[in-house]
């Protein structure tokens, strides 16, 4: 008896032990309360050294995007969230780009510029704030499992409140684009034309190991913990669905951009997603010295023609 005790309280410590690590991994890794995504600026740009060079651009856009004519819009989501964006039209019936942001980002800071680029191109934009960042409701970030299928009820959105002619291009960036390219392999409506992945990872177990990594952690040790946390407090399975798993099953046409100096989202990843990739029309464009999100910054011009390049004769078939 004294044995089973022992052995039993043993037992239970590792059992408390495993998940006070996965409670600390989900708040680390998944949770955002709108407490903590409060702007603490009132122009919100990335924190780092890399956008310094760019920081007065982006404060710039986003200064020009709120004194421009937009509508706000919202969706709920398939498990009963409220899902927020804004939709600004240059002219009716011109394809639509359904913008998504990175990671802990939100959709005024990650794609401020994506809407000048989108009416440069002749396209109206639609921007949304993911579940648990913005303005959107909830408290977990899952990496495009969840948010992808949130994709397809934008997607939905669109052609029912907007225009159900619309030509839709899927847009994202950094979480953003794995959160479009795990869509890709949805049944997604004949509305949907292509799609642009900018410097998107090929899972979220490559990502969140990559960063571990990075924190000078044992990163096969942690992940699993992760995963369980995600699992338990977060209702998902990070390994569920993925970007490149997507991508085998992708039959639409995609772009993928990405900077060759990405620290966080590695570029070797977007080449392993367009060598995945089962598309018959595709193309991936490396912007030199282009640090992680900004690539269109970077080099505005090289971003303009490879979209021009790519969508133009797609609009042109699709009409």
């Amino acid at each position: 008896m004294r044995y089973f005790i022992i052995i039993f309280s043993i037992l239970a410590v590792l059992f408390l032990v495993a998940l006070t690590i996965s409670l600390i991994c989900f708040f680390m890794v998944f949770y955002s309360s709108r407490y903590l995504r409060r702007a603490k600026e009132e122009y919100p740009t990335p924190e780092g050294e890399i956008y310094d060079p760019y920081r007065e651009q982006m404060v710039t856009w986003i200064k020009e995007i709120r004194a421009m004519p937009y509508t706000k819009v919202s969706i709920t989501s398939y498990d009963g969230l409220k899902l927020c964006g804004k939709y600004y039209e240059q002219k009716k019936g011109a394809p639509i780009e359904i913008m998504f942001h990175g990671y802990k980002g939100t959709a005024e800071r990650d794609l401020c510029g994506g809407v000048f680029r989108a009416f440069a191109l002749g396209r109206n934009a639609l921007i949304v704030d993911h579940r648990a960042s913005g303005e959107s409701e909830g408290k977990v970030i899952t990496f495009g499992i969840k948010e992808s299928r949130d994709c397809l009820k934008w997607v939905n959105y669109v052609i029912e409140e907007i225009d159900p002619n619309a030509k839709i291009i899927l847009t994202g960036i950094s979480m953003g684009a794995a959160t479009v390219m795990t869509a890709a392999s949805m049944d997604l409506p004949d509305n949907v034309v292509g799609i642009l992945a900018d410097c998107g990872y090929t899972s979220a177990k490559d990502i969140i190991k990559k960063v571990i990594r990075d924190m000078k952690l044992p990163a096969t040790l942690l992940y699993p913990f992760v995963r369980i946390s995600a699992k338990i407090f977060g209702r998902f399975d990070p390994d569920e669905v993925s970007p490149i798993a997507s991508m085998k099953k992708c039959s639409l046409p995609i772009i993928f951009i990405h900077g060759d100096t990405d620290d966080f989202v590695p570029c070797s990843m977007s080449e392993e997603n367009y060598n995945a990739c089962n598309s018959p029309y595709k193309r991936f464009l490396i912007i030199p010295e282009a640090g992680h999100g900004l690539c269109f910054p970077k080099d505005q011009e090289a971003y303009f023609d490879a979209l021009k390049s790519f969508f133009d004769p797609i609009l042109i078939e699709s009409q």
